[in-house]
């Protein structure tokens, strides 16, 4: 699997064997940024391999349709999970992008105050250059 200048992507990964296995995540195109890399995951198909323990009296189909409700209920449940987790990231990136701007703004405007008042000054000085003795025949 690889992917160049992907802000964010979803990757499919068919394990044909059981065991370890390991990602690397590559910074090589600008290694001066610091990045976040958030990454989640899930096993999908995977064999039922524990079963409900099943009471006397009770059909089989009654076990597996209480089965069938509750893997429904736990995929519910990772939807929500991973969803939460989405939002919590983007939120966190967002307020990033805000302190960020919020950092610019500021520095923004201590410039344009300062130049507003080296104009000013600038402008004081002017005028009291042209009004001053000899230089009264300028205005």
């Amino acid at each position: 699997m690889e992917g160049s200048k992907e802000r964010q992507g979803d990757f499919v990964f068919t394990a044909k064997e059981q065991g370890e296995y390991r990602f690397c995540f590559n910074n090589e195109m600008s290694t001066f940024a610091e990045k976040m890399v958030d990454f989640e995951i899930a096993v999908e198909n995977e064999s039922r391999d524990a079963q409900l323990p099943s009471k006397q009296g009770t059909s089989p189909e009654q076990t597996s349709a209480l089965e069938e409700s509750i893997l429904k209920v736990s995929r519910d449940l990772s939807t929500i999970n991973r969803n939460q987790k989405y939002f919590r990231t983007r939120e966190n990136r967002n307020m990033s992008t805000v302190k960020s701007t919020e950092g610019r703004i500021f520095n923004f405007s201590v410039a344009e105050s300062a130049l507003m008042v080296s104009m000013a000054g600038l402008q004081v000085f002017i005028v009291r250059f042209f009004f001053q003795g000899a230089r009264k025949g300028y205005v």
